[in-house]
Parts: C-alpha cells; structure tokens; sequence
C-alpha cells in the first residue's frame, strides 16, 4: 500500500458535470513573454481521479546522485507516453480539452502525461525548468491538472528575482506557457504538514 492515503475526499461530492462547463482559464502575464493560466475547479470528478491514481498508476521511486552519494527523490513518478492509455477517463478528456483550448496559440496536441505523487508535505520538486527537448529553445506550454491536498506551485525569474506562487487545488489547472520554461523556474518546496497529492503534467511531443 502506498503511504499517504490520508487525503478525504468529500463524502457530498456534486453531481459530474460535463467537460464543457469547465471554467475558462484566467491568464497572468509573468514577463520576458512568459505567462500562467489558472482555473479553478476545472477538473471533472476529481474525487474519483484521485482514488484511481493512487491504485492505477505503476508509482515508481526514482534515486539520483548529489554530489557523492546517491539519495531517493521525493516523490514517486510515472510518465504516459504517446499512445499510451490515461488511467482515467477525464483525464482523457482533459488532455483533449486541452488541445482544443490552446489549439491556436499551441499549434499542435498535447500527447503525454508526467505523473507525481507527493505523499506528504517531505515531497517536493527543487526549482527547474521543463527544459529538455524543444522548451530549451522555443515557446511551449505544460499544463498541470492537481487532485489531492492543496499545495503551491512557486514561480520565479531564471537567474534571480521574487517568487510567486500559486495554490493548485483539487481539481484546479495550471498552465504554463509562452517563454516560462526558458525564462523562469518553478518548484513544489516542502511544507511542515500537507496530505497526498498528484499533479498530471500534459504536454507536446519533445517537451520535458
């Protein structure tokens, strides 16, 4: 059994809604070309995605090297390659959601799902930017889905400046785009106490 599983869901959940009367994301210019869209809310039958991707996914702990010794990372992971079914199906529905939404400004669908499971408030994610592939040199977008335990996403400029960060709720979307993955960092800090959450991170091919 995966620890963490502390996380209530609400025993009164709302009847699911269909996909389309999802909010419409909110956006916020950050600069340097760089912006995030949220919206609140926005996932269908959070609840139920929730409880599946704790049982469904095949979690794996991955260990790293930092300096001289070889230590766990704080999270667990898996990542949906092309092609790939999605443990769920509104999360089906949100990557195509998604693609339709930013059809314009995108140019293309998004094709995978990177999944991350912080058990507790010790899990995290260090400052980074989604820089491997094509957002080392182009404009892309990644769109984070949460369910779980509140947590904050934090922002701040490449090279130094202030933080921002953003609550993602169960259920909420983030999506970053424009130039952020070049021209800002992000990260998920430890916290003195939180309950389990998993963040689904969709993006296009070649962006990681």
């Amino acid at each position: 059994m995966l620890a963490g599983m502390d996380f209530q869901t609400s025993l009164f959940a709302p009847a699911a809604a269909p996909v389309a009367a999802a909010p419409t994301p909110e956006r916020h210019e950050l600069g340097d070309g760089a912006w995030i869209d949220v919206a609140r809310d926005w996932l269908v039958d959070p609840d139920d995605v929730f409880t599946t991707l704790v049982g469904a996914v095949p979690w794996r702990a991955e260990r790293r090297q930092m300096y001289d010794r070889v230590v766990d990372v704080p999270r667990l992971v898996h990542t949906y390659m092309i092609g790939d079914d999605l443990p769920h199906p509104r999360l089906t529905e949100a990557r195509e959601r998604l693609s339709a939404t930013y059809a314009d400004e995108l140019g293309e669908p998004f094709r995978t799902a990177g999944c991350c499971y912080y058990r507790d408030g010790r899990d995290s994610v260090a400052w980074h930017g989604d820089t491997i592939g094509r957002g080392s040199t182009q404009d892309t977008m990644v769109a984070i889905v949460s369910v779980g335990d509140p947590r904050r996403l934090h922002l701040r400029p490449r090279g130094g400046g202030e933080a921002t960060a953003y609550e993602m709720g169960h259920g909420d979307l983030l999506v970053m785009g424009g130039s952020c993955q070049r021209t800002y960092e992000h990260a998920v800090l430890k916290v003195a106490s939180a309950g389990p959450r998993i963040s689904v991170q969709f993006r296009p091919f070649n962006v990681f």
